[in-house]
């Protein structure tokens, strides 16, 4: 195969940005610790108040993140976006090549690029987020990304593609031709509001689609009404037919279930600063380690650490690459 894990997502450039008190915020009228949804222009006004701050840009949006991860694990990985025809999706673009050596994003004349800028406070890490979806979420086709589904050992979703909208027709078909073509298909339910919204469409894509799947806690009581994550995780092979079913439990490590057997995963003792995008990045270590044919435990391990690798950083896309190549080995 030409591909260790493909994925198509809502693209989204992360600005990040650390400030030493509320006063902005207060200044702004924004809602400390909140998501604010905004429009193109709120959002650039915004941006240029604090401008003038060390504001870091990152390819963001939970698969884009995942699949970034996998590029830096060194697996061959390619992501499917669209973002603005813009001076932020050329960015977009050029951050995931550093990570994943190339991409297939659209850039759509005439739409922004999507965008979230989380104002991080010094004090306590707290995140208050301006997002602007933009052009991230009316992808409107496959094109040429159909070849890559069909030369991939693993095709990588979110739960957040199959809300009500464009892109649910767009990645179902995926799901289709990446699953026709022999490759197994991996779903993040991706935040507990996309599984009480839309839970029967998760249910039935992934009893019709799906062998992977990764969800937290609250999102497998949501989506299985169990309490027990190990229960959860039965009723999904059981029920639904799943291969490999992932709970992730935060500072208790995790519950992995594939093909009947049951594995407890530790977490990676890490000092925590900012714990957004560790799901992702789990799921990126253990789909690396599964597309190289490692055992589970194994899969395991590297998905641990590095989600604590993220847990130590600000920012969902690892940056110390010496740390996460280390972990690497060590997961061995």
């Amino acid at each position: 195969m030409r591909w260790d894990v493909t994925g198509i997502g809502n693209a989204l450039m992360d600005a990040l940005v650390v400030l030493p008190d509320d006063a902005l915020l207060e200044e702004l009228g924004l809602i400390r610790g909140t998501m604010h949804p905004v429009d193109h222009d709120r959002w650039q006004e915004i941006y240029e108040r604090i401008r003038e701050h060390d504001v870091v840009f990152h390819s963001g949006g939970s698969c884009a993140n995942t699949i970034a991860t996998v590029g830096r694990l060194r697996g061959r990985a390619i992501y499917r976006g669209q973002v603005g025809d813009d001076q932020l999706g050329r960015l977009y673009g050029g951050l995931l090549e550093k990570s994943c050596g190339g991409h297939a994003l659209r850039f759509a004349p005439g739409l922004p690029t999507g965008k979230c800028l989380s104002i991080i406070s010094e004090r306590d890490a707290e995140r208050t987020m301006l997002t602007d979806l933009g052009a991230a979420v009316s992808l409107p086709d496959l094109g040429d990304f159909a070849d890559a589904l069909q030369q991939t050992k693993i095709a990588h979703f979110t739960g957040y593609t199959l809300l009500d909208g464009p892109m649910r027709p767009v990645v179902l078909e995926a799901m289709r031709v990446a699953g026709q073509a022999g490759a197994r298909v991996s779903l993040d339910a991706a935040d507990p509001f996309v599984v009480h919204g839309i839970r029967d469409v998760l249910i039935d894509t992934l009893r019709e689609h799906t062998q992977i799947v990764f969800l937290n806690a609250e999102e497998a009581r949501a989506l299985t009404q169990l309490e027990e994550p190990e229960a959860s995780c039965r009723f999904l092979a059981n029920e639904l037919g799943i291969r490999t079913a992932v709970v992730k439990l935060g500072a208790r490590g995790s519950v992995v279930l594939d093909q009947g057997t049951l594995y407890q995963v530790p977490v990676y003792p890490v000092e925590a600063r900012d714990s957004t995008g560790a799901g992702d990045a789990y799921a990126g270590g253990f789909l690396h380690g599964l597309s190289q044919g490692w055992p589970i435990e194994r899969c395991g391990r590297l998905a641990s650490a590095v989600a604590g690798l993220v847990v130590a950083q600000i920012g969902a896309v690892i940056q110390d690459l010496d740390a996460l190549h280390d972990v690497l080995g060590e997961a061995a």
